[in-house]
């Protein structure tokens, strides 16, 4: 009894030591199955994050080679059907042999001239692609990558852009390879156990090997940030839908269903805001750590039980196991062997083994090729056999024994003898292959040639020596041309100056100094109110600062004292830009223009003498044509009628001369009237101008036949110049009409505007450019603006072709002759 309760009790105990021990195993257990998940979650992600970035520069070299083709430059340059066609034939070729979506070419505006899927629905053959940014860093001369959704053909891609370089080396379009997303996501994304994500910019989802998941936003996202998103274009036009997922720290993550996940992220190189997510959910880590558990679990209750039956058949099964393990191994090491020997025959290098001596063991298949010796010609020769008698010489006193004693040499150039008798420049790298003792017993070597490096070196080396001389007689030109501009600014006639942003001096020429008496080095760091007076220096101020603000050119009239009077000078201002567009020096030149300006005003007042002269003219004519011209018609017409009435009845043929003549006399009474009328119109004098409008605009509608309206406001009292000079600009304007616009319709107008009378005339013709005005058709303007400007105003002309013609006259209310303008 005591022996079976000392049993029980023992049974007891150990029964509790295995529940308490595999309580532990199990608790230690799933921690290290938790860090191992971690682990390979973060391998995981950082290898697809590798693969992908290997994935998506594969193209990099091919759109470059692309892009350099002289069918596409040529295509950018005449961009004639011949030249577009070639450069369709050959994005057809890279896209056939690339297998990739397609390929095609766009000019410096962004438009798509070639493409190899012009003749397909989803062409997009002369869309403009400029918002794209591999478009914007291609046209700025950098090759660009980039990952997005098709516009046209809604399909995903990564998109390899180059700039098309012109003759002198300047952008002239991009060529761009577009490939699928798809072969991605089979080779890389699909494969990996878990939940594999491409994200984008705002963490909208590009790629996953969740499909639900597509094009869907990882984290929430604000209206803003969506809106964002939109107006990139690179996704599509939405909805981005939250897939549900929240962090809860670092490296977990939550869905909405409480589905948790361990996360692990990476970013992608040359790709910003680009990431790979691997995400593994934990219950399904739980899972994968309780399977081998229970499967170990059961094994070691069986173990126990069956211990003793089946420890002969486990000792024979495990000898069976680690003789089998064996083979593998050696059949695994044969294979190596094999794989090592097919490898260093036939990789694309120059390998070799020595022994202590000197003498090759073995040469690669590309070794003999390369320098066209056979195997039985090399092997047991010495290696210094086949170089130069200095390389010879260099390696036997240096290289061999320095490496036979430090076991390794890197990057020893030798000249090696070809059996052609070519001599080659080759860079010599390698290691020793050591016994159990540390000797060395056979070297394995790789040979580069360098002899086109060695080329371009000397070939760089002479283009370094012509750009150096190039540069000299550059900054000799530079220095000569300095001369020269110098010299013109000194000796010009004109006032030249520059300022910095701040108004003051930083070069004046000698004229400057001979106007205003100063010393030029020493108005130097100066402003202009150092030396001017305060109006004139408010003048300066006020124009430099015009130019500043508008970043462009201005010409302005200007008073400058010199020799105790103001003189008119015209200036010119102009900014100097540096490459942000600011502003970093004001230059203005200024002549001097007192006498022009007096020549002008005594032009103008001659001129104005002239104008009075004429209206006096036609006035005294138009008087003598209505008064004595008209009496002596109207008694030749009373003569007439008194001549067909006493013919009347007795010869009916000569009345009927008399009764024409009657007609005629009245026909030349009417002309007369007219013309002196337009001489100078009664109502003009006796009504005013409003009156001599409105009967101009009647008489002009009647001869013409064009509907000619004439409005008006309360017009003051004028001065005579001012009535005179509105009456005949408005005038000319509608005889202007009447002979050239060609118009139905035309719009008389007459108001005041504050202490200025502006008469506007208005059609609907045919228009005209008035830059291309030129000879005798520009004579009427320029009478108009004359007699606008001897009036104290101003005229202005608004015409485009096909838009009609508008002719604005301001004038002053009261103006004398002599006033100022």
């Amino acid at each position: 009894m005591r022996l079976r309760t000392i049993l029980l009790a023992l049974s007891l105990l150990a029964t509790v030591s295995t529940a308490v021990g595999a309580f532990y195993y199990f608790f230690s257990f799933r921690e290290y199955e938790f860090a191992v998940a971690r682990r390979q979650t973060a391998s995981r992600a950082e290898l697809v994050r590798n693969q992908l970035s290997s994935h998506l520069t594969e193209n990099m070299n091919t759109v470059k080679a692309l892009a350099g083709l002289a069918e596409l430059r040529a295509a950018l340059e005449q961009k004639t059907p011949d030249s577009l066609e070639k450069a369709n034939r050959m994005l057809d070729h890279f896209q056939l042999s690339l297998q990739v979506d397609v390929c095609y070419l766009m000019d410096g505006r962004g438009l798509v001239v070639a493409t190899s899927n012009r003749g397909e629905d989803d062409s997009f053959l002369g869309d403009n692609y400029s918002f794209r940014p591999y478009f914007k860093e291609a046209i700025r001369g950098l090759a660009s990558k980039y990952l997005a959704l098709g516009t046209r053909s809604f399909k995903r891609g990564a998109y390899y852009s180059h700039p098309v370089l012109g003759a002198e080396g300047e952008p002239l379009g991009v060529a761009v390879i577009k490939s699928s997303i798809k072969r991605l996501e089979e080779s890389v994304l699909q494969p990996m156990a878990g939940i594999t994500i491409l994200s984008g910019p705002y963490d909208v989802i590009f790629s996953t090997s969740q499909p639900a998941w597509l094009f869907k936003t990882l984290w929430q996202k604000t209206a803003q940030e969506l809106a964002e998103v939109k107006s990139s274009r690179q996704f599509g036009q939405g909805p981005w839908p939250w897939v549900g997922l929240s962090l809860e720290d670092q490296h977990l993550a939550v869905d909405r269903d409480g589905r948790r996940y361990l996360l692990y992220s990476f970013s992608i190189d040359d790709f910003d805001n680009w990431k790979v997510i691997h995400l593994r959910e934990l219950d399904e880590i739980a899972q994968s750590m309780m399977r081998p558990l229970a499967r170990t679990t059961g094994l070691v209750v069986l173990a126990i039980c069956l211990c003793l039956g089946l420890s002969v058949y486990l000792l024979n099964r495990k000898a069976r196991r680690e003789i089998g393990r064996r083979e593998a191994a050696e059949k695994g090491l044969r294979r190596s062997e094999e794989r090592y020997r097919f490898l260093y025959h036939n990789t694309p290098a120059l390998l070799h083994s020595i022994d202590p001596q000197g003498r090759l063991l073995s040469v690669s298949d590309y070794w003999t090729e390369a320098l066209g010796y056979e195997k039985d010609e090399v092997i047991g020769k010495q290696l210094t056999d086949f170089l130069t008698p200095e390389s010879r010489r260099n390696a036997e006193e240096n290289t061999l024994p320095r490496f036979f004693s430090k076991g390794h040499a890197r990057n020893i150039a030798h000249r090696f003898i070809k059996k052609d008798g070519q001599v080659v420049e080759m860079l010599l790298s390698a290691i020793a292959e050591k016994d159990a003792d540390g000797k060395i017993v056979r070297s394995l070597a790789v040979l580069s040639d360098v002899s086109a490096l060695k080329r371009v070196e000397e070939e760089l080396r002479q283009a370094q020596a012509k750009l150096s001389s190039y540069s000299k007689d550059l900054e000799r030109q530079v220095r000569q041309r300095t001369r020269e501009i110098s010299g013109l600014i000194e000796h010009t006639p004109a006032v030249v100056y520059m300022k910095d942003p701040e108004g003051r001096y930083v070069l004046l020429n000698s004229r400057w100094e001979e106007i205003f008496g100063v010393d030029k080095e020493l108005a130097k760091g100066k402003t202009a109110y150092d030396f001017f007076s305060q109006e004139i220096a408010d003048q300066f101020n006020h124009n430099d600062q015009k130019v500043l603000d508008e970043k462009k050119p201005f010409q302005a009239e200007e008073l400058f004292p010199h020799k105790g009077a103001l003189h008119n000078y015209l200036s010119v201002r102009f900014p100097i830009l540096d490459g942000q567009g600011r502003v970093t020096r004001l230059c203005g030149i200024s002549l001097d223009i007192t006498d022009l300006k007096r020549a002008q005003d005594q032009l103008r007042r001659l001129s104005g003498s002239i104008m009075a002269s004429q209206e006096k003219e036609r006035t005294a004519i138009a008087r003598e044509l209505h008064d004595e011209l008209g009496q002596v018609l109207t008694a030749l017409r009373m003569d007439a009628v008194w001549l067909r009435d006493r013919l009347k009845g007795f010869d009916d043929r000569a009345m009927a001369r008399a009764q024409n003549m009657c007609e005629l006399i009245d026909q030349t009474i009417r002309d007369v009237r007219h013309i002196a009328m337009r001489l100078r119109p009664p109502v003009l004098d006796d009504l005013g101008l409003v009156d001599a409008l409105e009967w101009h605009a009647t008489e002009f509608e009647k001869r013409t036949g064009i509907a000619c309206v004439f409005k008006h406001e309360d017009i003051p009292e004028l001065s005579e110049i001012t009535v005179i000079a509105a009456f005949r600009v408005a005038q000319e304007a509608l005889t202007n009409v009447a002979r050239h616009a060609e118009a139905s319709n035309v719009d008389v107008t007459l108001r005041v505007e504050g202490q200025a009378l502006t008469v506007t005339v208005a059609d609907n013709g045919m228009g005209f450019d008035l830059q291309s005005l030129s000879g005798q058709h520009s004579l009427g303007i320029a009478g108009m603006r004359e007699r606008a400007g001897l009036a104290g105003g101003s005229l202005e002309i608004i015409s485009r072709p096909g838009q009609g013609t508008e002719v604005c006259l301001k004038l002053p209310l009261h103006y004398q002759m002599g006033e100022a303008a």
